[in-house]
């Protein structure tokens, strides 16, 4: 017999006779009931009516059980296969699962079976009680937050309440299977959310083995295993409806297709996202994702106003830039003649050729990016602060308080469980259990750490490649352009110059290799992550997640800061150049353009930003929409009503356990974009903002849409990422202070300002003089010197004796020629000064702000210990008039007529005579002895008390039994 849990906390038995007697239509929610014999060879399997019906549905043939998860298969010529999925399903069965098997002849491909399994009531609540899932015991009596003034102004921006808040709040506690009747349980079938009864089957799944009981095969257990050595081909929990229109079915939520309508199209950017609701039908571990990503969204609209305003104010001080008007000026740059770039390759030129690129590394390196760089370094400490709070308040919210206690033993893998064969016993529960051993422990480590350390080493060599290109490419870029043939290109043709040649090149390649390594380390960083074994799922993403982020972090940033750090800086001078790999290689170190490096460092953050952003984009839409077109062509030609639900979601893109990971990774990525190299890039906030708007509508569509439903998981926060921010956050106050010193032209020209011109007034005049050495031309090596042919025409070894290069050193015939200045001297002095003063500032601003700013609001500290004031007092009163009901069931004989009556309401049967044992005496007696005037009445508790009522009815029904 099969057993149904109903409605009103009813528990309605039917009994499964055959399927002529059983078969019955639901005309109300348009589903056919078919309860039929098993006559199938495999358990579970039933016979596949012929009938028509709407299939379209979430529910068994019965349309009474809800299908919790579902299984698919193909038969092939593997004997093997049926005899697992036998024990596999035999095993479910005994678990107390219930099945129901779909013919391949329904299919849309005619050769795929559908298992679909339910969980019944008693299932449920075993597990729950396991699991700790938390239940409702009294509704929350904290209100809302109150209306703020002006509230009027952010009413476009939100949703309906009954979309914002699916359900009432409610003060919860851990599920207790033996004291249900504490809980508020108004229907056992809605008790659990579908993301709750998913979760549960698939930890049954996951940990059920496909063998015989008396086989000891450790290796044969879990859904996982059965899944990659194709037993199964999927298994996944089903999408509620379809997602453009809602369930005919009125006990179907439609929860589906109210994110879509109000959360995945991208007509909803501006609205606020339901992440109650997200929570409710995802899960807390997605929900905590889209809220970080929210949030995060938020703050970078402010980071991007304060860049817009110092964008602003470069174009605003544009007609101010003294030092670029003296570049341009015909008079000044124009008579200035500079060194070769390059050896043999490279002729002399004359320094106005650089007056576009100079107006344009104004546009970024100015006043404001000193202000801008301070502002990030705070603005970063103010995100994740505020972020924290928003996170505890979730957690309270969410039920999430203390779970990563309760649940670390819970959540240990499958894959540890069967591969460590060891066991011993563990000192807090005395409980067995298995381990892996120290050697094997510290073998597999050093083979993950020497694997992730060769791919970064691969990584610089890489990045040593695109080096040595832009060294070779650049010669060449200045012999074919010595003419200017590309200015007679229209519109760009004054634009193109062999420094952004080479840059915009080099930069593409990087990206291009930038992907490829990416492909290839991604399944090399899950393959060492599984060899170590990790016995937690949470240990299994915190090491996952740090040899992602690690590889991450050298391959994209490693180009940035070659460019903001290195470029430039190691160049010698003329006649004692410095070569990448010696004289002989004849690759010349790069050097900086007279406007600085600031604005190559510009064009590299935005190639490399901009273009994985696009990349990114085009992979989570176009990518899954294809495919999912494709895989439904069969499916789609079919009736509505006869285009099964679990074939729908068979026929969409699997969400594996490493899919939140990577939105993650790309988030965590363009952070460390947007603060590491801001200084250079103040519109970088900008795009990142536009960027995420689309991201969260793009990857809400691609839950709602194109992806099968992910089984629910919980998590308290964002995990290892959280930390990873906490370094990248310290990491940008250095980086942008080094940027403002080394890389931008800010110091010296703060210098040369207060300190070296002897006029009254503050002026930038002779400023590019000034940061010109002087070199003889006789002085340089043939090596170095131009090719003949390659000078331009207005060149004379007459009449230009000397060439300027970028630096400060002594001029020829001076007793300390070519050697530094003290004017060098003094602005290293000042770079250095710099870096320490605003590395002081910012780190003392943070560490105030993070001090001043509590990680868990007040409110929610208030809340969480009231709930558990409130969990104390109201178990005790449980327990209490429990005990009270229990000794005064116990003080009296009870009739054979009754007796079972009332053993349902006494949970002991105890036969105490003394009735001072109670703590308030029993007047009569509650079962009665026999048909007379007798009646049954203790005093009765607070009617608030949970449960009590139930109670009450019992005893009633015992009377009346009675009677």
């Amino acid at each position: 017999m099969q057993r149904i849990t109903g409605k009103e906390r009813d528990e309605t038995s039917i009994e499964l006779k055959s399927a002529e007697d059983s078969q019955t239509t639901d005309e109300n929610n348009g589903h056919g009931i078919y309860l039929s014999d098993r006559g199938s060879s495999l358990p579970g399997h039933t016979e596949t009516d012929k009938l028509q019906r709407n299939r379209d549905t979430v529910f068994f043939r019965d349309g009474v059980r809800r299908i919790d998860f579902v299984l698919s298969y193909v038969e092939d010529k593997d004997e093997k296969k049926p005899e697992r999925r036998r024990e596999f399903e035999a095993n479910l069965e005994k678990a107390g699962l219930e099945l129901e098997t779909e013919d391949r002849r329904d299919s849309d491909d005619g050769r795929t079976y559908f298992l679909k399994i339910h969980a019944p009531w008693e299932v449920l609540a075993t597990y729950a009680d396991v699991l700790k899932i938390k239940v409702p015991f009294k509704l929350s009596d904290v209100p809302h937050a109150q209306d703020v003034p002006l509230g009027w102004l952010s009413q476009p921006f939100r949703l309906p309440e009954k979309i914002m808040r699916p359900q009432p709040d409610y003060f919860t506690t851990a599920f207790d299977k033996g004291k249900t009747d504490f809980f508020l349980i108004n229907d056992k079938d809605s008790l659990f959310p579908p993301s709750t009864r998913n979760r549960i089957v698939f930890y049954i799944l996951a940990r059920c083995p496909y063998q015989k009981e008396d086989r000891q095969e450790k290796y044969k257990k879990g859904i996982k295993r059965l899944l990659s050595n194709g037993t199964y081909t999927a298994a996944f929990p089903l999408h509620d409806s379809r997602y453009w229109k809602g369930a005919t079915n009125q006990e179907c939520e439609s929860e589906r297709y109210n994110l879509y309508k109000n959360w995945a199209r991208f007509l909803c950017f501006y609205k606020e996202q339901p992440l109650n609701l997200i929570r409710k039908y995802y899960g807390e571990k997605i929900g905590i994702y889209f809220a970080w990503l929210g949030f995060y969204t938020e703050m970078l609209f402010f980071a991007a106003v304060m860049g817009v305003i110092c964008f602003a104010y470069g174009l605003l001080s544009y007609d101010d830039n003294i030092s670029s008007k003296e570049i341009c000026d015909p008079s000044i740059g124009g008579s200035i003649v500079m060194c070769p770039l390059c050896d043999k390759k490279c002729s002399f030129w004359k320094l106005n050729s650089t007056c576009l690129s100079s107006w344009q590394s104004h546009l970024f390196d100015n006043e404001g990016t000193v202000f801008f760089a301070i502002f990030m370094g705070i603005w970063v400490t103010l995100f994740l602060e505020f972020w924290k709070r928003r996170q505890a308040r979730l957690e309270y919210e969410w039920d999430l308080v203390d779970f990563e206690e309760q649940q670390q033993q819970l959540q240990m893998r499958p894959e540890f469980e069967m591969k460590c064969t060891r066991k011993r016993m563990n000192p807090i529960t005395k409980e067995s259990e298995p381990y892996l051993p120290m050697s094997s422990k510290l073998a597999r480590f050093c083979i993950s750490g020497t694997t992730v350390l060769f791919w970064m080493s691969l990584i610089v060599a890489c990045i040593i490649g695109v080096i040595a290109y832009r060294l070779a490419v650049f010669a060449a870029f200045a012999s074919i352009m010595k003419d200017s043939p590309t200015r007679n290109i229209q519109l760009v043709g004054n634009l193109i110059t062999p420094q952004l040649a080479t840059s915009v090149t080099a930069s593409c390649i990087n990206f291009v290799i930038i992907m490829i390594l990416n492909f290839f380390y991604e399944r090399v960083a899950v393959w060492i992550t599984d060899m170590e074994i990790p016995k937690t799922h949470l240990e299994y993403e915190n090491k996952l997640t740090m040899k992602m982020f690690l590889f991450q972090f050298v391959n994209y940033y490693s180009s940035c800061f070659y460019v903001a750090f290195f470029k430039g800086k190691f160049v010698g001078h003329p006649g004692n150049y410095t070569y990448m790999f010696g004289k002989a290689s004849r690759l010349r170190n790069e050097e900086c353009d007279p406007g600085g490096c600031l604005i190559e460092l510009t064009t590299q953050l935005v190639i490399v930003m901009v273009g994985k952003q696009l990349w990114g984009n085009i992979q989570e839409a176009l990518l899954p929409l294809m495919r999912n077109w494709w895989g439904s062509r069969k499916g789609r030609h079919q009736p509505e009503n006869q285009y099964s639900r679990w074939e729908q979601d068979n026929d969409l893109l699997n969400f594996t356990q490493l899919g939140l990971f990577y939105e993650y990774l790309e988030m965590v990525v363009q952070f460390g974009f947007i603060t590491l190299f801001v200084a250079s890039f103040p519109l970088a906030p900008l795009l990142a903002l536009c960027n995420n708007i689309l991201e969260i509508r793009v990857d809400a569509w691609k839950f709602t849409t194109q992806f099968r439903r992910p089984v629910a998981s919980k998590a308290r926060n964002i995990g290892a990422w959280q930390e990873i921010l906490n370094v990248v956050a310290i990491l940008s106050v250095v980086t942008n202070a080094f940027i403002v010193a080394f890389t931008s032209d800010m110091i010296p020209r703060l210098v040369y300002l207060y300190s070296t011109h002897n006029e009254e007034e503050l002026t930038m005049r002779g400023y590019v003089n000034n940061s010109l050495s002087v070199y003889s031309i006789a002085q340089i090596p043939l090596d170095s010197m131009p090719e003949d042919g390659d000078s331009p025409s207005w060149y004379s070894n007459s009449s230009i004796t000397t060439c300027r290069y970028r630096d400060y050193r002594y001029p020829p015939g001076h007793q300390k020629q070519y050697n530094h200045t003290m004017q060098f001297w003094h602005i290293l002095a000042a770079k250095m000064a710099f870096i320490i003063i605003m590395e002081h500032v910012v780190f003392v601003v943070k560490f105030f702000v993070a001090w001043m700013i509590p990680d868990v609001p007040s409110g929610v500290k208030a809340r969480i210990k009231r709930e558990r004031y409130l969990i104390q007092e109201y178990l005790h009163n449980y327990e209490v008039e429990k005990l009270k009901l229990q000794l005064c069931l116990s003080n009296f004989p009870v009739p054979a007529s009754a007796s079972h009556t009332c053993n349902a309401t006494s949970t002991a049967n105890t036969t105490m005579t003394n009735m001072d044992a109670c703590s308030e005496p029993c007047t009569e007696v509650l079962c009665p002895l026999d048909t007379d005037e007798m009646t049954a009445e203790c005093p009765s508790p607070s009617p608030s008390l949970p449960g009590w009522n139930s109670a009450l009815e019992s005893r009633d029904m015992a009377g009346d039994a009675t009677a």
